[in-house]
């Protein structure tokens, strides 16, 4: 046993041994920094005097509370205000100050305000309410029908408000503005050039009738597929000696056509472009290529009745014509009846007038044996004046406010009516896009439709006294004379 000596120097480093005594080693330099940090935060702790003003002399604390540098904080001079001090300076700005587009008793009493005073239209949809450009002042518009109006159209007018607050706390509207001066209520058009001036300045009564229309929807039917056209039954007149005529003369042989298309239950195939009698113009001359709708209610037209565009059918029946087998069938004699031709199977019946007038003129169709066809009418019904135009009309007759006399002709030439046909009107805007973009003149057919329609509105307010007597309470020539 003496002669077993110690673990050998070769044994220490075997690899199996090194990773421990790696280990070891790590974990012994490891506790020393401990022990070593520890005795060195002790020492700091022991020997450091922190300055304390209290630990001072008197003269130093003196220095220390009197002291306004501060590296931190600024210093801050304001008063402290509680919730009293606030309600007496406010309370006058709180009193006046409206919620006019948000507050539902504010909304309620701008539809009741107008209704109550505008006693002679029916009231059918009012819009939101949009800001005016001053304090407590509110723009809203409306959709409305006149009640002697005996028409399906809706009209618009937008007006603004002023809402305040009385003493009672109450709310009141103390003014509504004069025509079209609600204009942030309004809705605008394509191509509507911005800018509106004010009108009857001063005028303390409100005025009622005051038109504003919504979109008119004046666009061409189109065939919706081949199988929809090839079905269908046409009619068209063609040529003849109405054209350039005067507007009367035009009437009478349009709605002729239109009454023999109902007759016959085909769709009238029309050229919606006309030729302006002399008579209209400021040239004096015939003018060609006036729209239809520029002055009768094409909308109205084709919701109530079949009507296509000529170019239209013309460029379908060349497309679909031979290969559906669609025929034709030619009349040349006006003599021949409606009721003659009920029993044609053609696709498409043209009426072909000739060059010798008065044989030639449309309306030769209707005269004679159609005349006692109980079937057979004219529909006058159907043919309307252009919405705008009624529009102009009401906008007028609001203006004077049934204010009707024998300069009534002079004063809408001189100062009632320019700007509801200049630039900045609907009808300037909505003309000039169905004429592709080029402005049309106010013509003088324009100016006699709306003349006519202001009188007869005004004879109608003058012998039914407003409808406040019974007898007659349907409007012009129906008074009932036993009632007297």
């Amino acid at each position: 046993m003496l002669g077993r000596s110690g673990p050998s120097r070769t044994a220490i480093f075997r690899p199996e041994n090194l990773v421990q005594n790696a280990l070891h080693a790590i974990a012994n330099l490891c506790f020393t920094i401990f022990v070593i940090g520890v005795l060195v935060f002790t020492i700091i702790a022991a020997t450091s005097e922190p300055w304390d003003p209290f630990f001072h002399p008197s003269t130093k604390i003196t220095i220390f509370l009197t002291s306004t540098s501060n590296a931190t904080f600024q210093s801050d001079n304001t008063v402290v205000r509680t919730g009293e001090d606030f309600a007496a300076a406010n309370q006058t700005a709180f009193s006046t100050f409206i919620n006019v587009t948000d507050n539902p008793e504010v909304i309620h009493l701008m539809m009741k305000v107008p209704i109550d005073r505008c006693k002679d239209i029916h009231f059918y949809r009012f819009g939101k309410p949009t800001p005016g450009p001053k304090e407590n002042t509110c723009d809203m518009a409306w959709q409305f029908r006149p009640k002697e109006e005996k028409t399906s159209a809706f009209y618009k007018d937008y007006r603004r408000f002023v809402v305040k607050r009385l003493k009672n706390c109450k709310l009141s509207v103390v003014r509504i503005g004069d025509y079209h001066s609600g204009v942030n209520a309004r809705k605008k058009h394509k191509n509507q050039k911005s800018g509106f001036k004010k009108h009857l300045a001063g005028r303390s009564k409100v005025v009622c009738l005051f038109l504003f229309g919504k979109a008119v929807n004046d666009s061409l039917p189109v065939v919706e597929s081949e199988n929809t056209f090839s079905g269908a039954k046409y009619l068209i007149y063609v040529g003849g000696g109405d054209r350039c005529k005067n507007m009367d003369h035009y009437l009478w042989s349009f709605l002729c056509a239109l009454g023999e298309a109902q007759y016959l239950n085909r769709t009238l195939v029309v050229d919606l472009t006309i030729c302006l009698s002399s008579v209209y113009t400021l040239s004096n001359h015939d003018e060609e290529g006036k729209d239809f709708r520029f002055y009768f209610d094409f909308e109205h037209l084709k919701e109530t009745t079949s009507v296509l565009d000529q170019r239209q059918f013309w460029e379908d029946w060349n497309k679909w014509q031979r290969q559906d087998g669609l025929s034709l069938y030619l009349v040349e004699d006006f003599r021949v009846t409606p009721m003659r031709l009920s029993e044609v199977r053609d696709s498409l019946i043209v009426r072909r007038f000739g060059p010798v007038e008065p044989d030639n003129y449309w309306y030769r169709v209707c005269e004679g044996e159609t005349e006692s066809v109980r079937r057979f009418r004219r529909p006058w019904l159907l043919e309307w004046k252009w919405r705008r135009l009624m529009e102009i009309v009401s906008a007028i007759s609001s203006r004077l406010n049934w204010d009707y006399d024998c300069s009534y002709r002079e004063r809408i030439r001189s100062k009632m009516g320019g700007d509801l046909w200049n630039e900045n009107s609907e009808w300037y805007s909505e003309t000039k896009e169905l004429n592709s973009g080029i402005p049309v003149e106010f013509d003088g057919y324009t100016r006699a439709s709306i003349d006519t329609e202001v009188f007869v509105r005004g004879k109608k307010q003058i012998e039914t006294f407003n409808d406040l007597t019974n007898d007659c309470k349907n409007g012009v020539n129906t008074c009932n004379t036993a009632a007297n």
